[in-house]
């Protein structure tokens, strides 16, 4: 969900031979400038012009909607979909990922939290990409019966963060919820006796996300 931004062109010359690599150093300091990304005078800040254009692809950290930049941990406060979780549920995803470490598995948010506007366009492009709301509704809930918008669901990856979790998220009351989505994972603290309930084949089998049902269980 990253968005990238093309750069625009720079209008500025260089008129003197440097070096390959300072003259890589000037361009990409001309295109940050140009892209309002840094001021002149940012090579006196000790932040390297590379650095700037990096940190444009983590622009949807400041994001209020609940879009997620690569590389998001469940430690990452800063964004909004990580910081409006459930507080049990993070705490959980806290836990599991500090063990995860241990064994070489790191847990990373490909969507957390989401806000009603946010969960709505996500929605419409289902609709686009898959031809039809029935179909649509296999993989996005309405901003209405989303668990994500009530900040109680999360998307783990990458697939093998997601497997691990799989096979030991109930000590932690972490549980795959759908069949169809093996990165969706919702809070059942009492998995952490019982184990986790059957998933389900697909969100439409959910009763949870039939507008009646919503809120009433709290979820």
């Amino acid at each position: 969900m990253a968005r990238g931004e093309p750069a625009r062109p720079t209008t500025a010359r260089i008129r003197r031979r440097r070096t390959r690599g300072a003259g890589l150093t000037v361009v990409v300091a001309a295109i940050a400038a140009a892209l309002g990304y840094l001021p002149a005078s940012s090579s006196s800040t000790g932040t390297s012009p590379i650095d700037v254009l990096r940190g444009e692809h983590s622009g949807a950290r400041g994001e209020a909607g609940g879009a997620v930049p690569p590389g998001t941990t469940v430690f990452d406060d800063e964004i909004p979909a990580v910081a409006n979780l459930d507080a049990d549920l993070l705490d959980a995803l806290r836990q599991a990922s500090a063990d995860g470490v241990g064994e070489g598995i790191e847990l990373l948010v490909e969507s957390g939290w989401r806000s009603p506007a946010y969960q709505a366009r996500l929605l419409r492009e289902a609709v686009a990409e898959h031809g039809s709301e029935a179909e649509a509704a296999r993989w996005v809930a309405t901003a209405q019966t989303s668990a994500h918008v009530s900040g109680d669901a999360v998307d783990i990856g990458p697939a093998t963060a997601a497997a691990w979790l799989s096979g030991h998220g109930a000590r932690y009351g972490l549980c795959q919820m759908y069949a169809n989505e093996p990165w969706h994972y919702e809070l059942r603290a009492e998995a952490v006796d019982r184990g986790c309930p059957p998933t389900y084949a697909d969100p439409t089998h959910d009763p949870r996300m039939q507008p009646r049902h919503h809120r009433s269980s709290g979820r």
